[in-house]
C-alpha cells in the first residue's frame, strides 16, 4: 500500500528468491511449516496505521472497563468455564480488514478479536526473513512499543516465565507435534524456554500437575495455553488424567475464560467508525431491513466454522428461540484488494497482537501479523491453489 516500497518488492521479487525464501524457513525449521507463508509482507501506510490504532484504541477502552466481566458472563458455554480466571487476558489479538472509505482511502473494518495467544514466536523470525533477503526501508517497522526482535522477545519470555524456572512454565496443546502452528511452537521453546506439552501427557496429583521431560517428573507451575474446547470436540473419546475444567495449582498465562469473552460475543459491545454494526440475534425484535448485507455467526464456533455469508429472513426464523442466543449478526465487509502482486490485486487483513502483563493497567500493542486471500473470504480453504496468498507480517510506516 507504500506504493514506492511495493514497487521496489517487486522488482527484487521472483518466484527462484522466494523458494529460497521457503528453503530457508526449511534449514533452519525442519519439516515445521505447515501453512502457506505469502511471497510478500504488507507495507502499511502511515494514515492506515493512524486508523488502526485509533480502532484499537476504542477496543482496549471497552476491555478495560470495570463491568467488562459482568457484560461478558454469558460468553462463556456451559460446562466449559475452567476456574481461578484472573483479572484480564494476558493476550488479544485483533483482526481487521483492509478496505475503502467513501473517498478511497485504505481504512480498516473490524473482522475480529480473541483474548487468546497467536503466532507470538514466528512473526519475529518471519519479519527478520524478510529483511534479509529484500528491501525494505528502515523507517518501516513490525514492532510497537519496543524495538528490536531482541526486546520483543524479552518481553514474551518474562510474560511466559515469570519468576519461574522455564521447564516449570509449559505450552497447553493437544498433540502439539501435529498441529499446524507447530512452527511457532518450537520457535517459542527457543526464544523462551516454554515447551509444548500435549494435554494427554499431563498427570494430576490432588491439585498438582506433573509431566514427564528427560525421565523426571516435573511439576508445572504456569501453563501458557494454546488449547481451546473447540479442539478437543474433535477428539470425543480422548481419556486424559486432567480436564481443563479441573481446579488445580497452577497459574495460566492467557486463562481459557477470556477466549471466550474476548471474542465475536464482544463485537455489539463495540462503537466506531472502524467496527461494523453487530447484534446478538436474541436481541433482535426486527432484523435490518438490508439482511444482504449482513453475516449470521455462531458466537461458539472457531476458524470461520458454521459462518453464512448470505442470509434471509428465512433462514433467521429457522433457528429456534433456544438456540438465538449463540448467533451473531454482523454488518458485512468488503475486502478491498490493495497489495499488487505481478498478475494482479490481493486483499488482505490485519492482526495487531497485544501482550497485558498482569500488573499493568491496560494491555500493549507489541506486533502484528496478516494473512493474504484472493478468494471471497481469508483463510486456506478459499486460497487453495493461489500464489501470493497466506500468512505474512506488516510493515508500518510510523
Amino acid at each position: 500500500m507504500i506504493q514506492s516500497v511495493r514497487q521496489t518488492y517487486n522488482k527484487a521479487f521472483s518466484p527462484e528468491q522466494y523458494r529460497a525464501f521457503l528453503a530457508k524457513i526449511e534449514a533452519d525449521l525442519p519439516g515445521q511449516l505447515d501453512f502457506r507463508v505469502a511471497e510478500t509482507p504488507v507495507f502499511v501506510p502511515k494514515v492506515l496505521t493512524d486508523k488502526l490504532l485509533d480502532a484499537c484504541d476504542h477496543i482496549v477502552d471497552v476491555i478495560t472497563r470495570d463491568d467488562f466481566k459482568s457484560l461478558t458472563e454469558k460468553a462463556i458455554p456451559a460446562g466449559q468455564r475452567v476456574p481461578n480466571e484472573d483479572t484480564h487476558t494476558q493476550f488479544m489479538a485483533v483482526d481487521f480488514a483492509v478496505c475503502h472509505n467513501e473517498l478511497g482511502e485504505p481504512t480498516p473494518q473490524l473482522i475480529e478479536l480473541q483474548g487468546f495467544p497467536s503466532l507470538y514466536g514466528f512473526q519475529p523470525y518471519l519479519a527478520s526473513l524478510f529483511r534479509s533477503l529484500y528491501p525494505i526501508p528502515d523507517n518501516l517497522s513490525h514492532l510497537f512499543t519496543v524495538s528490536t526482535n531482541a526486546d520483543y522477545l524479552e518481553k514474551l519470555r518474562q510474560l511466559l516465565v515469570g519468576d519461574y524456572n522455564p521447564e516449570e512454565v509449559i505450552l497447553l496443546e493437544i498433540y502439539p507435534e501435529k498441529q499446524k502452528t507447530r512452527i511457532d511452537f518450537v520457535l517459542t521453546e527457543r526464544y523462551t524456554g516454554v515447551g509444548p506439552v500435549c494435554l494427554t501427557k499431563i498427570r494430576k496429583e490432588g491439585r498438582s500437575l506433573y509431566y514427564e521431560k528427560d525421565g523426571r517428573q516435573i511439576q508445572i507451575k504456569r501453563i501458557y495455553n494454546r488449547l481451546i474446547f473447540d479442539d478437543l470436540q474433535n477428539f470425543p473419546d480422548l481419556k486424559t488424567d486432567f480436564q481443563l475444567t479441573d481446579d488445580v495449582d497452577v497459574e495460566w498465562v492467557g486463562h481459557p475464560n477470556w477466549f471466550f469473552r474476548i471474542s465475536k460475543y464482544t463485537l455489539p459491545l463495540l462503537k466506531s467508525p472502524y467496527i461494523p454494526t453487530s447484534y446478538y440475534l436474541s436481541d433482535l425484535t426486527d432484523y435490518p431491513t438490508d439482511l444482504e448485507n449482513y453475516v449470521l455467526k455462531p458466537l461458539f464456533s472457531f476458524a470461520g466454522s458454521g459462518v453464512k455469508l448470505n442470509i434471509a429472513q428465512a433462514d433467521l426464523d429457522a433457528i429456534p428461540a433456544d438456540q438465538r442466543d449463540g448467533y451473531l449478526l454482523q454488518r458485512k465487509v468488503k475486502y478491498e484488494p490493495v497489495i499488487q502482486s505481478p498478475d494482479g490485486l490481493v486483499k488482505c487483513e490485519i492482526r495487531m497482537l497485544f501482550i497485558w502483563p498482569k500488573a499493568d493497567p491496560k494491555p500493549t500493542l507489541i506486533t502484528n501479523l496478516s494473512r493474504l486471500s484472493r478468494g471471497e473470504m481469508i483463510g486456506v480453504n478459499f486460497n487453495k491453489n493461489k500464489d501470493w496468498v497466506g500468512g505474512s507480517v506488516c510493515f508500518f510506516e510510523k
